[in-house]
Formats: C-alpha cells, sequence, structure tokens
C-alpha cells in the first residue's frame, strides 16, 4: 500500500470511528449533564455509548451486505476497538483537562466548545493508530478485507 493511499485510508477509517464514536459520546455527556450526574459517571456513560454506536455504524454495511450477526460483530470488534479506544482516551482526558467544562451545563458555550475540541483531538490522536493499524493489515482493514471477500463470494 502507497504512503498517499494508507494516510487516505487512515483518515477515512479515522473519520468512520469519529463518527460512530462522537454520537455515543456526544449523547452520553448531555445526558450526564443534563440528569446532573457526576463526572465519572458521565464519563462511563459516554464512553459506553460511544463504544455501542461505534460498533453499531461499523457492523450496519457488513450486515446489509449479508455477513451474519456474529461475524460482523466478532469482525468490528477486531476492527474498531484500538481506534475506539483510543479516541476515548483523548476525547475524556481533553474534557477533563479544560477547567470547568464537565461541569457546564448544557446552557453554557464551554460545554458545547469543549465537544468538538476534544472530538477533533482525538481525531488527530486516532490516525496514527489506525495508519499503524492498517499497514500491519489490521483495524479497519479487517472490515474491508471481510466485506471485500463476501461481495467477491456473493459476485461469483
Amino acid at each position: 500500500m502507497e504512503g498517499n493511499e494508507l494516510n487516505r485510508m487512515a483518515v477515512q477509517a479515522t473519520l468512520h470511528c469519529l463518527t460512530g464514536c462522537a454520537i455515543g459520546e456526544i449523547a452520553g455527556l448531555v445526558l450526564g449533564t443534563a440528569l446532573g450526574w457526576n463526572n465519572a459517571t458521565t464519563i462511563i456513560v459516554a464512553i459506553t455509548l460511544a463504544f455501542i454506536t461505534g460498533y453499531a455504524l461499523s457492523s450496519v454495511p457488513l450486515i446489509r451486505g449479508g455477513l451474519a450477526l456474529k461475524t460482523a460483530l466478532v469482525t468490528v470488534l477486531a476492527a474498531d476497538t484500538v481506534s475506539i479506544l483510543t479516541m476515548e482516551i483523548v476525547d475524556n482526558a481533553v474534557q477533563v483537562a479544560i477547567p470547568g467544562a464537565m461541569g457546564a451545563g448544557l446552557d453554557n458555550w464551554l460545554f458545547w466548545a469543549t465537544l468538538p475540541l476534544a472530538l477533533g483531538v482525538a481525531f488527530i490522536a486516532a490516525v496514527p493508530v489506525n495508519k499503524y493499524l492498517l499497514k500491519r493489515g489490521k483495524g479497519h482493514a479487517l472490515t474491508h478485507h471481510v466485506h471485500g471477500a463476501h461481495e467477491e463470494h456473493h459476485h461469483e
């Protein structure tokens, strides 16, 4: 795989992962903030939802492509876990590091300004992780391999 192609695939894999993570992360942070939960509970819920939505987003195209649910889930767990984990560690570290961000209410600009900043930093941190994984045939390369192999089987 050429350098530019590898970089493009790493960015695409990270954007895909970011989309799924962001949906769950934002939902968890909004929920925890709206309900007045402490930081630890809010972060646990946000991370849990980020993994669930991240895995779900990656599973849907595989299942739509005809892959069995169990096979799709096993593939997605292997492909996305390291990327999602990297994003969640960095995203939540940024959230916690910004004074007042975790305690800011939903009506506070700091709450809403911190979300894209934290997700952006998480994206930057996850691109080299995904590049490393792709270079070794891991990460999102697994979903492309399984999906591609399944499509070839259908077209025969």
